[in-house]
């Protein structure tokens, strides 16, 4: 009889334990939710390049806007590239009233301004509350100014004003024996108004972009 008991007993404890082990297991999930299914991982493409050794690159520049040296580049059957670049242009040459309480600059603009004299308030940066008089290219025309504001018995003073600016560049990668040809494509097209047409190896140019 107690044999009995204690197989009802071991097949009742099986009921309960074998589903838990034909249970698929369940998925963990990361800290910030369900960890992602495969299908859902996405691979990024590989860059085209312009690494080929038998390759010449062809750099043109300086374009205004992306755009305009991508549709310059499209007119030529090669791969292309084009460079942002920060260029440092020579400084200008700032003619100003030196910088002074909101309340003073205000009052001395209006005088200038009843008196017929450009200018404006510097709104903000290292000059704020300045009274700019004007920003010259030249230095012998910003010096001219200096003094013809000093005869009338302002406190002027010159300072160089910094600016920088975006340029484009276009590369192209060109086989070596058309080189000579694509440059004299190049200079023919823009009747040599470019700032330079360099032509080097193409080693290390990032081509993410190609034209049709």
């Amino acid at each position: 009889m107690r044999w009995i008991v204690f197989i009802l007993i071991a097949l009742n404890g099986a009921l309960w334990y074998v589903p838990a082990w034909l249970e698929p297991p369940v998925s963990k999930k990361s800290e910030h939710g369900v960890l992602p299914r495969v299908s859902s991982l996405k691979v990024a493409a590989p860059a085209v390049s312009l690494e080929r050794s038998s390759l010449a690159c062809v750099r043109i520049g300086w374009f205004e806007s992306r755009d305009e040296a991508e549709r310059f580049g499209v007119q030529f059957a090669e791969d292309f590239v084009v460079q942002e670049v920060e260029r440092e242009l020579p400084p200008l040459n700032w003619v100003m009233i030196p910088p002074q309480s909101r309340e003073a600059a205000l009052a001395e603009f209006r005088v200038l301004y009843a008196g017929g004299v450009e200018s404006y308030v510097v709104s903000e940066g290292e000059y704020r509350n300045a009274i700019s008089l004007g920003l010259f290219e030249s230095r012998s025309a910003a010096e001219s100014v200096l003094e013809q504001k000093r005869q009338q018995n302002l406190n002027v003073v010159l300072v160089n004003f910094p600016r920088n600016r975006i340029g484009y560049a276009l590369v192209l990668g060109v086989d070596p024996e058309r080189e000579t040809e694509l440059v004299q494509a190049v200079e023919s097209d823009n009747h040599g108004n470019f700032d330079f047409v360099e032509i080097y190896a193409c080693e290390g140019v990032a081509t993410p972009e190609k034209n049709p």
